[in-house]
C-alpha cells in the first residue's frame, strides 16, 4: 500500500556498505523504519544529508505490514531548517530531542497530535533567536500529554508530595520512594504552565535546569518500558550556564 506522509527523522545507523537504517516518526503511521541505500554519486534522490536528527521530510513508500523494514520511493525535505544544522546549541538540541523521542515514542501508532506537537516544536526551535535555554524542558512536559501520562494537579497544596509513579499530588508520602517532597514538588505546577512563549520567564542557573531535567527523565523511565539514560544528555548539560 502507497503512504504519502510527513516524516521526523529520529535515529539512523549505517548498515551494511552504502546503507542506513532509519527510524523515524511519521504523521500517517507512527513509528517506522526503513532501510535506504545511499547512492555513491549525487544523482541520486535519497541522500545522506536527509536523515539528520530532528529532519522534517516528505515521503512516498510502500507499506508492508509483515516487513520490519520500509522502502522510500521519494523523498524531499518538507522545509529546509534555517538555523539548527549551524548553531551548535541548536543541533545538541536536536540530537538530544532526537535520542529521547527514539525510545518515548518507540511503539508509537498513528498519532497525529504528538507528529504535530513535535514538528511545531522543532520549527519553533529553528526559528528562535533567543531564550531557548528551557526549549528541551517544555518539550518532554509537554510531550507526556500525548503519550498518556500528563501529571494531574488534583489535590495539590503547599505542603503536598507529587507520586511520580502515579503522576499526582498526595497530602502524605506514598509507600515508596518514588516521590518529590513539597520543596520540590511545588515546581511541578509551574513547568504544567510553560509553553515556548512564557518559557523565558522560569529563571534557572545550569545546577537547577539539569536538576529539573533529571527529573522529567526520571518520570519519563518509570512510564516507559525499558527507556535507558540518554547518552547525549551528558553535553546538554554542558550547553547553557
Amino acid at each position: 500500500m502507497e503512504v504519502k506522509t510527513k516524516a521526523i527523522v529520529l535515529k539512523s545507523v549505517k548498515y551494511g556498505d552504502g546503507s542506513l537504517i532509519v527510524d523515524m516518526l511519521t504523521l500517517d503511521r507512527g513509528r517506522v523504519s526503513f532501510i535506504v541505500r545511499i547512492p555513491k554519486t549525487q544523482k541520486g534522490k535519497l541522500k545522506k544529508q536527509f536523515f539528520q536528527p530532528m529532519s522534517v521530510l516528505s515521503l512516498v513508500f510502500d507499506y508492508r505490514q509483515r516487513s520490519s523494514l520500509q522502502h522510500i520511493r521519494d523523498i524531499s525535505v518538507s522545509r529546509p531548517f534555517v538555523s539548527i544544522p549551524f548553531d551548535p546549541f541548536k543541533i545538541s538540541l536536536a540530537i538530544f530531542l532526537a535520542e529521547f523521542l527514539t525510545y518515548a515514542t518507540r511503539d508509537e501508532q498513528q498519532n497525529a497530535p504528538l507528529f504535530e506537537f513535535v514538528e511545531n516544536s522543532v520549527r519553533w526551535l529553528d526559528g528562535a533567536d533567543s531564550g531557548y535555554t528551557n526549549f528541551h524542558i517544555v518539550f518532554m512536559t509537554r510531550l507526556s500529554q500525548f503519550i498518556g501520562f500528563w501529571p494531574s494537579l488534583d489535590g495539590y497544596g503547599p505542603e503536598s508530595w507529587f507520586d511520580l509513579r502515579d503522576g499526582c499530588f498526595a497530602s502524605t508520602a506514598p509507600l515508596h520512594s518514588d516521590v518529590l517532597k513539597s520543596s520540590e514538588a511545588r515546581f511541578v505546577p509551574i513547568l504544567l504552565r510553560l509553553n515556548y512563549r512564557n518559557m523565558i520567564l522560569l529563571r534557572l542557573n545550569r545546577e537547577q535546569r539539569n536538576h529539573i531535567t533529571d527529573i522529567i527523565l526520571y518520570y519519563y523511565r518509570l512510564h516507559v518500558p525499558d527507556m535507558p539514560e540518554l547518552r547525549c544528555y551528558d553535553v546538554l548539560k554542558e550547553l547553557f550556564a
